[in-house]
């Protein structure tokens, strides 16, 4: 389990302790603060634009999200995305062969019937 550094668990503390007699307001501003700094807001507006800029949008996308936000550090998504779109287009070629030996295999069936 990660630990925090100590200035960002003292300042949990200090504003734990005092959180009380806060206005709803700074209360907020204070949590909005600290999701800043601990890096949650940067994680969820990035999964959220790599949803945006899904080119098929997933059924479910809060198992997106779940997976996404879940998935192991040190993956690198760029080269994840240019392996899928290179995979992409081979699938496109290989259909297409395929639609053409389907082609001639017609032609032949074909062929041999007259």
């Amino acid at each position: 389990r990660k630990t925090l550094p100590l200035d960002i668990a003292m300042a949990g503390i200090v504003a734990a302790a005092t959180s009380q007699f806060q206005s709803p307001d700074a209360k907020k501003e204070e949590f909005r603060s600290y999701l800043e700094k601990s890096g949650v807001i940067d994680a969820l507006t990035k999964v959220l634009v790599g949803l945006y800029e899904e080119p098929e949008k997933p059924a479910n996308a809060l198992d997106f999200i779940k997976l996404t936000l879940g998935a192991p550090t040190g993956i690198d998504v760029e080269q994840l995305k240019a392996e899928n779109e290179q995979l992409r287009s081979k699938l496109e070629e290989l259909e297409a062969k395929l639609d053409e030996a389907n082609k001639k295999l017609d032609e032949a069936d074909a062929a041999k019937e007259h």
